[in-house]
């Protein structure tokens, strides 16, 4: 490929981009990421003495250009994600993503008065440090590295690799490429399906420790041949025992949360009016919050009322119940990153305790499972709020987000935990 010459025209720059593009795909391929980080770190970092001389006359020419302000954080964010894409896909490969974005972290500031190519470049990636696309690559590479282990767990952020269910939300952006929601979409896949095993494990060998207890041979002896299983989550034993049984076991009436789910929407079915469906939901829902019955209740009662009051006389549609259970979320948890107060949701765990909240939570995404990606958008609202606090700070976000992915994982995953039910209460 020949450069054109031109500069500040923004054609000849997306050539510029798509040639630094191919380049670095072609590299990828077939070089080492040791190799390749070091000529990240001469191209984007220093900016100089750079081996292909057309390669750099391309970034030259990009750094240059009159909107380099505007579109370089796109164009740098793709590059980076040309390498992550690829270098995931190889376990040898993968701890080369933490440290790309550990190069980036602390990087020296662009030196004051001097106006080279090497120095608006440097303050161009210092900017991107700063943007929301720096932000998700972080989480992504915490995810991936190995070097964020449990044992380094210091703040809310550095756990983000525990919830595949916020990945989506946190990683991906409007503008992420169809290559890196694949990307990111398999990683998901992959650590859901890990902690599905790992709790399957874990209530294996609860139940068989249950029934050796039980069982008029039981010894020490014998209680040493079952392999110990580590409990997957952050919560104590207790804490994982009590979620399990509420989110397996009977909650009301004898039924389990997914036969009460089933439930409700054969009954609802026959709902004359989208009115008389909002009745039959605040219903389904006010048996699971027997606390503060007056002010709770009626405020749930006046959200409900107050969601499309222009619909009461139509039929129940699927758009309706969708559109009812989202606003039922935005009241319950929080609304939007521009109003995140969530102060009903902190009142719902100090009165309810997390278990319980989670349950409510699960009943409203049973009754509707359209709702669960609003869900989710809702919870890494939560989290990009406290990314930055001490895990020890907030317990009862951690412990909600814990207790959110066991309950998904019964609900919405594959993992078979029905042999619980052997336990004795």
């Amino acid at each position: 490929m020949t450069l054109a010459s031109p500069q500040g025209n923004t054609k000849y720059t997306r050539e510029e981009e798509q040639f630094l593009y191919d380049y670095l795909l072609d590299s990828v391929q077939r070089e080492s990421p040791e190799l390749l980080l070091e000529d990240f770190r001469r191209l984007f970092i220093e900016g100089r003495g750079y081996r292909d001389a057309q390669v750099y006359l391309a970034l030259e020419r990009i750094v240059k250009s009159r909107d380099v302000e505007l579109s370089f954080y796109h164009f740098f964010n793709r590059c980076c994600h040309i390498l992550v894409n690829r270098w995931q896909m190889n376990p040898q490969h993968q701890p080369a993503i933490p440290e790309l974005v550990a190069m980036l972290e602390n990087l020296a500031p662009a030196r004051q008065g001097h106006h080279s190519t090497a120095n608006h470049l440097r303050q161009l990636v210092k900017n991107f440090t700063l943007s929301d696309h720096y932000i998700k690559l972080q989480r992504l590479a915490r995810i991936i590295s190995s070097k964020y282990s449990e044992k380094n767990l210091s703040s809310v952020g550095t756990l983000i690799n525990r919830y595949p269910y916020l990945y989506d939300h946190c990683l991906l952006s409007d503008e992420s490429s169809q290559e890196h929601q694949q990307t990111v979409r398999h990683i998901k896949s992959k650590t859901e399906r890990r902690f599905e095993v790992n709790l399957s494990r874990y209530v294996t060998y609860k139940v068989r420790l249950a029934q050796l207890s039980n069982s008029s041979d039981f010894s020490a002896e014998g209680g040493r041949i079952i392999q110990p299983v580590k409990n997957p989550t952050l919560l104590s034993d207790r804490e994982l025992n009590r979620a399990l049984k509420q989110y397996i076991g009977t909650v009301e009436t004898g039924h389990t949360y997914r036969e009460l789910s089933q439930n409700f929407v054969t009954q609802t079915v026959y709902a004359p009016t989208y009115q008389a469906f909002k009745d039959e939901l605040y219903e389904y829902l006010v048996t699971s919050a027997d606390y503060g019955k007056g002010q709770f209740n009626r405020k749930l009662y006046d959200v409900l009322q107050n969601t499309l009051p222009q619909c009461n006389h139509q039929k129940p549609s699927e758009f309706l119940v969708l559109r009812t259970s989202s606003q039922l979320l935005n009241h319950l948890i929080v609304e939007s990153a521009q109003k995140p107060e969530h102060y009903i949701f902190i009142d719902m765990i100090t009165n309810m305790g997390v278990t319980r909240t989670v349950g409510l939570l699960l009943k409203l995404v049973l009754m509707c499972r359209k709702v669960k990606p609003y869900l989710d958008k809702r919870l890494s609202i939560l989290f990009n709020h406290y990314e930055g606090f001490s895990s020890d700070g907030v317990p009862w976000l951690v412990k909600s987000l814990e207790n959110l992915q066991v309950g998904f994982s019964i609900h919405f995953g594959k993992a078979d935990l029905s042999c619980l039910k052997q336990i004795r209460p």
